[in-house]
């Protein structure tokens, strides 16, 4: 027998080594902390709810608790006052850097695209392809939206007075529950472009793109913590996060209509910013220019105030 046929009976005989997939909480991959995982099976967007679709296994998710959602929340603050407080142009090399370590794991990504979402190997290619270059282009914005969404302002009296976006802080997103990878960074990638940090919940039904992204996020340069990704049930994750009093924002892009309205209740007892779907994105294309609607939904306005000529050189922030 040549080597090479006793290389091929080898790799027959051999037993695969199946990947377990972790959450990621303030730059760790724990477990859930209660133990509970759910069946993730092939085709999940277009089935039922997960593991219902009669698709093929894939994997075994980690199914996040209340406790899972509350630490994260704790890990997102404490990583909050850092990236906040870094220069935007660091953040947009960081963001460069996750796009690059995204592009090296291109085949990965593009096989798990597929069996996720029941696509063809070139269209979840493209969604990837999409995906690194969503990257890249909240990259470039991350210096540049100070510039656009602030400015000085015209008063009337002896001042000047100057207006500039600030991030809102810990900002819980619910990932689309269509668009496994390029949805996903599509709503991640704004909230920490412009300084604030993450609590994510991965779509219920096909939630391994979004772990196996928390290990790009882990290589890239990213401080822990700033973005942390959970899996499970959306509704089980969602309530705490809605009612925690230390999320500041939330984003409901991947809340159906009665799910959406329960998390705005709880919402308003904080006065959090909601993020509601518009009404084109129900029939959503996440290859379309994003625009910049996103970078501005969770930035706040600080405005300064200084006078001029001869009322001193002291001035106020409002």
């Amino acid at each position: 027998m040549s080597e090479r046929d006793r290389t091929e009976t080898r790799d027959r005989q051999r037993l695969g080594v199946f990947k377990t997939y972790k959450l990621y909480i303030g730059g760790k991959f724990p477990r859930s902390e209660s133990g509970r995982v759910y069946q993730v099976t092939t085709g999940s967007t277009a089935s039922g709810a997960a593991g219902e679709g009669g698709g093929e296994w894939l994997a075994n998710a980690p199914r996040a608790s209340r406790k899972d959602a509350r630490d994260a929340v704790v890990a997102a603050r404490k990583a909050f006052g850092g990236w906040s407080g870094a220069t935007a142009y660091n953040r947009g090399q960081i963001l460069y850097r996750i796009a690059e370590m995204l592009q090296g794991r291109h085949e990965q990504f593009a096989a798990e695209v597929a069996e996720a979402e029941g696509v063809s190997r070139a269209r979840a290619a493209a969604q990837v392809d999409a995906a690194i270059d969503r990257w890249v282009w909240y990259a470039g914005w991350t210096d540049k939206i100070a510039q656009v969404a602030g400015g000085g302002n015209p008063v009337a009296g002896p001042f000047f007075n100057l207006s500039s976006p600030e991030p809102t802080g810990v900002v819980a997103v619910l990932a689309p529950q269509d668009s496994a990878l390029l949805g996903l960074v599509s709503v991640l990638a704004p909230v920490i472009a412009t300084g604030n940090t993450a609590v994510v919940v991965a779509a219920e039904r096909c939630p391994l793109p979004a772990l196996s992204l928390s290990e790009v996020l882990a290589t890239s340069d990213l401080p822990g913590g700033v973005v942390n990704m959970l899996s499970g049930r959306t509704a089980e994750i969602a309530a705490p996060l809605a009612a925690h009093q230390d999320v500041n924002a939330i984003d409901l892009t991947g809340a159906d209509a009665g799910l959406a309205q329960e998390l705005e209740v709880a919402a308003a007892d904080n006065l959090k910013r909601v993020l509601r779907p518009r009404p084109a994105d129900t029939a959503r294309d996440w290859t379309a220019d994003p625009g910049i609607h996103r970078l501005t939904a969770f930035l706040e306005t600080k405005t300064v105030w200084h006078p001029t000529g001869s009322l001193g050189a002291s001035g106020s922030a409002y």
